[in-house]
Parts: structure tokens; C-alpha cells; sequence
């Protein structure tokens, strides 16, 4: 049996992931289609980085009144229900770019709460999965100074589309990772809404 995992995008009040809470949660289960999308309200404790290259809320767009919003469900809650959504998949494995970040805030929060974690500890990175295509095409990693330089916008390019995101939203860039994952693995087009973007001949097989 061949399966297809799960893409998985968070989006959350900071990079750090026991200080800062999750507010956004989006998740395609490549097998069947179904998509998982909702909101949450970060913890009272849960901190809003204002470091790095840009403050959290001008990534996500949004505010700190917005992700403390007692109308939304708690932080607990929507982790519950996401993990209801898991239990009924098929293939338990994230795909994410960079699981090492989203992966691991969903399993420090899940002990935070004291609930079972649902998905298999591997994962599959778009980042490794474009940086080896990368390699194969040109006989080097796309490197900026001491680092790897394929960040989302990069494989975009890498895959013939565009970053055209004013703001991080879990959903959008779940379906932005599983159209680069389609392209660079099988060299089709998987979504219909980024089909205007052809895609480069030396992904198609």
C-alpha cells in the first residue's frame, strides 16, 4: 500500500517554542484531500517575540489582542481537536518545511497539557527534499554565508512559482508546501489554484 502523509503548517505567537503559544493550526491529508483548519487563543502566559528578523505579529498579521482572544477556544482545545482529526488518518507522518520547528511545538504542548500525541515521530522535510533536487540539477546546496538559504521562498522559485504571501496563514502555506512537494517528487501540479504556474522541464519526469 502506497500512502501520502499529512502537510502540516503552525502558526504561533514565536519562535520559541516553550514560551510562545499556537494560535493556528492547518493540516491536508494528501491521501484523501481532507483538510483541518482552526484557531486557538494563546495561553495567559504564553510570551509574543518581538526579535529576530521580523516581530511575530508582522509575519502573521495579526495582533496581540487577536491571539489573546477569549472568544476563540484555548490553546488545549484546539490541539484536541486536531489530534481527533489525526486519529482518522490513514498515514500518520507530518510533511512540513522544517518539522524540527512545527513537529516539535505540537509535542511540548501536548505534554504541556498532558495529551497523547497521535503522529510518528518521523517526518518528511520539503527543505532536505529541495535542497537534494537542488543538488541533483546544479552539483551544489543552495547556501547564503554559513547556512542553508532554501526557505520556502526559495523553493517556490526552485518550482516555478511565486511567494506572493502578505501574511503567514497555516492553510495557505500547507497548500504552498504540498504543491512544491507534487512538483519536486513527481513533477506535477497537485492543487488546481497554482496551475498557472508551469512547472520548470527539469522537474517533469
Amino acid at each position: 500500500m502506497s500512502l501520502k502523509p499529512i502537510v502540516l503548517d503552525i502558526e504561533t505567537s514565536g519562535i520559541n517554542k516553550i514560551k510562545c503559544g499556537i494560535w493556528q493550526i492547518g493540516a491536508i491529508d494528501l491521501e484523501t484531500g481532507e483538510e483541518f483548519f482552526d484557531e486557538g487563543r494563546i495561553d495567559d502566559g504564553d510570551i509574543i517575540s518581538v526579535s529576530g528578523k521580523k516581530p511575530a505579529l508582522e509575519v502573521i498579521g495579526k495582533t496581540e489582542e487577536e491571539l489573546r482572544d477569549k472568544n476563540k477556544q484555548s490553546q488545549k482545545q484546539l490541539l484536541e481537536n486536531f489530534f481527533k482529526w489525526i486519529d482518522k488518518r490513514l498515514m500518520k507522518n507530518f510533511l512540513c518545511q522544517n518539522p524540527q520547528f512545527d513537529v516539535a511545538f505540537l509535542e511540548i504542548k501536548a505534554m504541556k497539557y498532558g495529551l497523547k500525541i497521535p503522529f510518528h515521530y518521523r517526518s518528511f522535510d520539503l527543505h532536505n527534499i529541495a535542497q537534494t533536487r537542488f543538488y541533483d540539477l546544479n552539483k551544489k546546496f543552495l547556501i547564503k554565508e554559513d547556512h542553508s538559504d532554501m526557505g520556502l521562498t526559495n523553493i517556490l522559485k526552485l518550482c516555478g512559482m511565486e511567494d506572493n504571501r502578505k501574511a503567514h496563514n497555516a492553510l495557505q502555506d500547507c497548500k504552498l508546501t504540498g504543491e512544491c512537494f507534487y512538483r519536486l517528487i513527481k513533477g506535477k501540479n497537485l492543487f488546481p489554484e497554482y496551475s498557472q504556474y508551469e512547472i520548470p522541464e527539469v522537474l517533469k519526469k
